[in-house]
């Protein structure tokens, strides 16, 4: 019996039936319902080869070729793989693949760059910044002292008179762009003279657009971040964790602060994971997925403000969007609820000025499933038709069920 048959579900079922019925549930959630979730997708088989894969069984603390275990021989290859897959990838000097996860990247760009109680200038939480950006709740707000910037009332974008006069007031040690909820490209650009003029680090939070960064779908952040941080899953379609890009110049730093400082151990069957990644994003096929999900979410949010959707900032340029169903006659967490009944997957999320929670979807995990513009004007209605009350709950259901059936993630 081969290692991958090992691997394979009819074993599991042998020897923990409990456990294989609820990854066999998972699947069946997975397969019959829309996932709209912007921070979701589904890996490719290969991804989830490399991820049930023999490499899952070794310790390698340290880098390739500088470990704290014996028997490194082959996760060392892998490992320099994937990092040069990504210099490629992203066109980066440098590039750190052990982050455990997005938080955990960027937790390491702090601990490279900042010491506690240092000023940090980042999008507030209420226009779409993330907890590693200043939350009491995280590390970050306890750790130093967060400056947030905001968004202009009338547009829903970026205000950069604002983040340019606060970086004059506060000279922060550092500056953070990006955003889990803001719908448009970032000006790395503008951050960058910014930093300059104040003298400040820039740390660009890429881990939703980076996907899209990849396959030439949206400007890439690289020429102008000290470092960036980012997720190789979402739109990046790879395994769950984080990675960091840097010039060569903090490249030391950058690998020092996330070993030994902040974690121990690589996960080497993730990281082999994010190498097969990084390999599937260089190809034409994923460019014209990258493109497709924009098109998708630009038709989504299209359809959702003609059906009477308040859309934030008017509209998208990447894979997400964010939207107010008030006008429907239901507020973001009744609205989430009453998709999830239906079958629609999607989060609620914080929308600017004023304390009022909206829906947060995305279109990269069924631009994987093979679907198109059609299908994002039909999950528009749809949309609109349950959150009206409009039919019979089961019906949307069904519809839900149907539409999902005719793109199976995994076909068998």
């Amino acid at each position: 019996m081969s290692v991958t048959h090992t691997l394979e579900a009819d074993v599991l079922r042998r020897q923990d039936p409990q456990l294989a019925d609820i990854l066999h549930g998972e699947l069946d959630r997975q397969s019959t319902t829309l996932q709209l979730i912007a921070a979701e997708n589904f890996t490719s088989p290969a991804v989830l080869a490399a991820l049930g894969s023999p490499l899952a069984n070794k310790y390698a603390e340290g880098y390739p070729g500088s470990r704290y275990h014996g028997g490194c021989e082959m996760v060392d290859v892998a490992e320099r793989l994937a990092v040069e897959r990504a210099k490629d990838l992203f066109g980066a000097e440098h590039a750190n693949v052990q982050s455990h996860s997005g938080s955990s990247a960027v937790l390491a760009a702090y601990a490279a760059l900042l010491r506690p109680g240092d000023t940090v200038l980042a999008l507030g939480l209420p226009y779409g910044g993330h907890l590693t950006h200043g939350s009491p709740a995280n590390f970050s707000g306890r750790w130093f002292d967060f400056v947030p910037y905001g968004v202009d009332a009338e547009t829903g974008l970026i205000d950069h008179d604002q983040v340019r006069t606060l970086a004059r007031t506060h000279r922060p040690k550092a500056i953070v762009c990006g955003s889990i909820a803001y719908p448009r490209h970032i000006d790395h650009a503008f951050f960058r003279e910014v930093a300059d003029e104040v003298g400040a680090y820039l740390i660009a939070d890429a881990a939703h657009p980076i996907g899209l960064v990849a396959g030439g779908a949206a400007p890439s952040p690289v020429p102008y971040a000290d470092i960036v941080c980012a997720t190789t899953h979402k739109v990046l379609r790879g395994p769950r964790g984080g990675m960091l890009l840097c010039g060569s110049d903090l490249a030391e730093r950058v690998d020092r602060a996330v070993f030994p400082f902040t974690q121990g151990g690589a996960q080497m069957h993730t990281v082999a994971a994010k190498a097969v990644a990084f390999g599937e994003a260089a190809t034409p096929a994923f460019a014209a997925y990258a493109h497709q999900v924009v098109a998708n979410a630009r038709t989504l949010a299209a359809g959702l403000a003609a059906q009477g959707l308040v859309v934030t900032t008017g509209g998208t340029d990447t894979h997400l969007i964010t939207a107010d169903p008030s006008p429907l006659g239901v507020d973001g967490r009744t609205a989430r609820l009453r998709l999830a009944a239906a079958g629609v997957v999607l989060d609620c999320c914080a929308l600017p000025h004023g304390d009022v929670r909206g829906l947060r979807l995305g279109t990269a995990a069924v631009t994987t499933q093979g679907m198109g513009e059609e299908e994002m004007v039909r999950v528009a209605a749809l949309i609109a038709r349950v959150l009206r009350g409009e039919g019979e709950s089961h019906t949307a259901r069904e519809e839900v069920r149907e539409l999902a059936g005719g793109f199976p993630p995994y076909p068998r």
